[in-house]
Parts: C-alpha cells; sequence; structure tokens
C-alpha cells in the first residue's frame, strides 16, 4: 500500500513539473542562463523552493487536519499570475536594454534586412552572476509551492498518518525536481541555438517566452479574481 502511494507520488510529482505555468516560468529564467549548470541550477532551485514549501505547508495542514483556506488559495494563485506577468515585462525590458533593432543592407543589389542588438553591462553581470538567478528561481519555486499544496496535501491524506505523509510529499517534492530539471535540460537546447545562432531566431524565442508570461499570467490572474 505505502509503496503503491510513494510510486504514485513520484509520478505525480514528475507530471506536476509539466503545468504549464511551471514550465513557462522556468524556461523564462533559464534564458537568462549562460551554461547548462547554471540552467540546471535554476531548474534545481526552482523544484528546491517548490518542494520546500510544499513539504512544510502540507505537513501541517495534514497535522492539523485541515484545508487551505479558499481565499488564501485564490492569493497564492494570484501571485503565480502576476509573477508571469512580471517575468514577461522583464523579458520585454531585456529586449529594450539590448537595443534590438532592424538594419537593411544591399549586398549585391539585393536589400536584406538584419537584426542587431548592442550588449548592455547589466544583461552581461546578469550572466556572469548565476547566485543571483539561482536565489530568484528558488523564491519563485517557492510561491508555486505554496500555490500548490492545496491539491498536494489532498492527495497526501490517504497515507494514514503524518509520518507517511510527510514521505509522500518529500516523494512527490523529489519527483517535482527531477522532472523539472529533465525538461529544462531539454527545453535548454533552443534556448542556447538561438543565443548562439541567428539574431531573428533568439528574437522569436525571447518574443514568445514573454508573450506565453503574459498571456499566462493574465488567464491566471483573471481566473483567481473570479473565484
Amino acid at each position: 500500500m505505502i509503496g503503491s502511494l510513494l510510486a504514485l507520488g513520484l509520478l505525480l510529482g514528475l507530471k506536476h513539473a509539466m503545468e504549464a505555468d511551471h514550465l513557462s516560468t522556468v524556461a523564462t529564467l533559464a534564458s537568462r542562463s549562460s551554461s547548462t549548470r547554471q540552467t540546471v541550477g535554476v531548474a534545481a532551485a526552482w523544484g528546491l523552493g517548490h518542494a520546500s514549501s510544499l513539504v512544510v505547508l502540507g505537513t501541517v495542514l495534514v497535522a492539523l487536519g485541515a484545508a487551505l483556506p479558499a481565499p488564501v488559495a485564490r492569493a497564492f494563485e494570484l501571485a503565480i499570475g502576476l509573477i508571469l506577468i512580471a517575468l514577461g515585462v522583464d523579458v520585454l525590458r531585456r529586449l529594450r536594454q539590448r537595443r534590438v533593432h532592424l538594419h537593411v543592407h544591399e549586398h549585391g543589389g539585393t536589400m536584406h534586412l538584419h537584426a542587431h542588438a548592442h550588449e548592455q553591462t547589466s544583461d552581461q553581470h546578469d550572466h556572469r552572476h548565476g547566485s543571483s538567478l539561482w536565489r530568484r528561481s528558488l523564491l519563485i519555486g517557492g510561491v508555486h509551492g505554496l500555490a500548490g499544496s492545496a491539491a498536494v496535501t489532498v492527495l497526501a491524506l490517504p497515507a494514514g498518518s503524518i509520518g507517511r505523509a510527510l514521505v509522500y510529499l518529500l516523494v512527490f517534492g523529489a519527483g517535482t525536481v527531477l522532472g523539472m530539471v529533465a525538461l529544462t535540460l531539454v527545453l535548454s537546447l533552443p534556448l542556447k541555438l538561438s543565443f548562439e545562432g541567428d539574431r531573428w531566431v533568439w528574437i522569436a524565442v525571447q518574443c514568445s517566452l514573454a508573450t506565453v508570461d503574459l498571456c499566462l499570467g493574465a488567464w491566471i490572474v483573471v481566473q483567481s479574481s473570479a473565484l
């Protein structure tokens, strides 16, 4: 019984990492990484923050035999939406900071349109200092964990005791960390190729990230406000 429950917790943790708001958040954070090591660090930091807050709050709720109050759950969801919107705005800010613009050139009598970006010191500074990015990921992951604690706590209740529920939550959290690291490594390939490759591709990827963040964040804000 307990073995099946823990296996279920691991699988659900892996699945939990694939939720749209999680992927969008971590992909946007990872887009600022300058190496695979930083990318893994961002994903792991998000996962650890998520798992820590979920385990702590989930254990307290199980011990009290209580559910997260609906207004509090909505507040956490609202925070997630606002964070996504802020991340989308930050991507657009960085595009503007890099002064992305278009140039028309003539080569051999043929007109060509090229995208250019001038590097800014602050962006280079962000790439060199991964620790600040990891701390941000840890904090944002913690907020995500608080938002998901209500549903996960319900799944932990069949464990039958506080000790078993805690183990279930720990396994669920570990599944989330593993799933997020694996998915982020997969997502990091197109992000890295876009950064090192054609400027048009890089701009398209960054604009796509910003669009997804803004739209998903706005949707979550509307949904949490309407409940």
